[in-house]
């Protein structure tokens, strides 16, 4: 039981992360532009979209961690 929460905590984290990184600007911008990281971003240095955006990044990649190693635990164990 506990193996089938993790996968989906696992799934629905890596769908997560896969969309935070995209909205992450990158040298030319990026899709954080629509939230606010436009070319005003770039006289001012980070936006506060932008930092809160590094930080649920940041969390989401710890969670996703926690979970390849929990699965990878899991999994190695015989039952």
């Amino acid at each position: 039981m506990l193996t089938y929460i993790l996968v989906t905590i696992h799934v629905i984290v890596s769908a997560g992360m896969l969309g935070l990184v995209l909205l992450h600007s990158g040298k030319g911008g990026g899709l954080s532009d629509m939230f606010g990281g436009g070319m005003g971003a770039a006289a001012q240095g980070s936006t506060v979209v932008e930092k809160n955006l590094d930080r649920i990044t940041v969390v989401a990649a710890v969670i996703f961690v926690f979970t390849t190693l929990a699965l990878g635990l899991l999994m190695s164990t015989p039952t």
